[in-house]
C-alpha cells in the first residue's frame, strides 16, 4: 500500500491544505494498529455481571469484573500486560520474584491504583509505592472498589520445605465479586485454612516441588472445600494433567486449564 502523505494531494490553496491534512491524518490513525484493551478470558457469573479472567504467566493474571481491572501478582515487566487496560486494583501474595516485582508494579500501576499486600512486600517496596500499599494480615479484610478482599494463610507445613514459606508472612485471598468467591491461594501448601474454606466459587491453586505441595496434595484439598471451579496456576514441571484426573469428575469440581505457560 502506498504511503498517504501531505505531498499525495499537491495543491497551493489554504483551504484544501487544511482538507488535505485532516484527510492524512485520517488516514494515519485509520492505519495504526489498535491494542485489545480489554481482559479477555473465561467469563464467570456474578450477581453484577460477569467476571473475566486471563492467565498471563505462572503466577499472574488479570481480571475485570464490572468496569474494575484487577492484576494479581503483577510480574515480567510492563511488555506482559501489553494490550491490557491498566489496573484499578493490584494483589500481591509474597516478595517472592515470581508475585512481587517492583520495576513491574511501577510500569503498569496508574496514580489511583489500589495496591493490597502482605507487610512483607510493602517492606521491600520503593517509598513511593509503599506509601500507597493497604497493607493486609491474615485474617485482615477489607472492600477496594466494590470488591470484597479477605487475606487468608498460605504457608509450607511439610519439613524440608518450612524455609520456603513461612505462616504470617504471605497472603493468599478470598476476593469477593457481588457474591461470587474467588480464592487466589498464592504459594502454600494444603493447609487447614485451605481445607476449611466454604462457599469457593472460583479458586487458583498451585502445585510445585519444592516450593507448594504435590499434585496429590493439590487434588485432595481441592476435593475437600469443593470450589466449582479450580484452575491450576503456579504449576511449572508438574503434571497438570494429573492434576486434574486427581480432582475427578465425580469431584462435581470443574477444572480450567488455562495458558499459564
Amino acid at each position: 500500500m502506498r504511503e498517504t502523505t501531505m505531498d499525495s494531494f499537491p495543491t497551493t490553496n489554504p483551504r484544501h491544505r487544511r482538507t488535505v491534512a485532516r484527510l492524512v491524518l485520517a488516514a494515519a490513525l485509520a492505519a495504526t494498529p489498535v491494542l485489545a484493551q480489554q481482559v479477555s478470558g473465561d467469563r464467570i457469573e456474578t450477581g453484577n455481571g460477569d467476571l473475566i479472567v486471563q492467565p498471563l504467566s505462572h503466577a499472574t493474571f488479570a481480571m475485570s469484573w464490572n468496569g474494575e481491572v484487577v492484576y494479581v501478582d503483577p510480574v515480567g515487566g510492563a511488555a506482559t500486560f501489553e494490550g491490557l487496560p491498566r489496573p484499578d486494583l493490584i494483589l500481591v501474595t509474597d516478595v517472592h520474584g515470581d508475585h512481587m516485582d517492583a520495576e513491574t508494579l511501577a510500569a503498569v500501576a496508574e496514580d489511583g491504583t489500589r495496591i493490597v499486600a502482605p507487610q512483607a512486600v510493602a517492606d521491600e517496596l520503593p517509598e513511593d509505592l509503599r506509601g500507597r500499599v493497604e497493607v493486609l494480615a491474615n485474617g485482615d479484610e477489607t472492600e477496594v472498589l466494590g470488591i470484597g478482599i479477605e487475606a487468608v494463610p498460605m504457608y509450607n507445613l511439610t519439613e524440608g520445605r518450612l524455609d520456603y514459606h513461612q505462616k504470617g508472612r504471605g497472603n493468599g485471598y478470598v476476593a469477593t465479586f457481588a457474591g461470587t468467591r474467588v480464592y487466589i491461594a498464592g504459594d502454600t501448601e494444603d493447609i487447614p485454612e485451605m481445607r476449611a474454606l466454604e462457599d469457593i466459587d472460583v479458586a487458583f491453586v498451585p502445585f510445585n516441588l519444592p516450593y507448594t505441595m504435590t499434585e496429590e496434595q493439590a487434588a485432595d484439598a481441592v476435593r475437600e472445600f469443593a470450589p466449582d471451579i479450580v484452575y491450576p496456576y503456579h504449576y511449572r514441571g508438574s503434571d497438570v494433567d494429573r492434576f486434574a484426573e486427581l480432582v475427578g469428575e465425580d469431584s462435581g469440581v470443574e477444572v480450567r486449564i488455562g495458558e499459564w505457560y
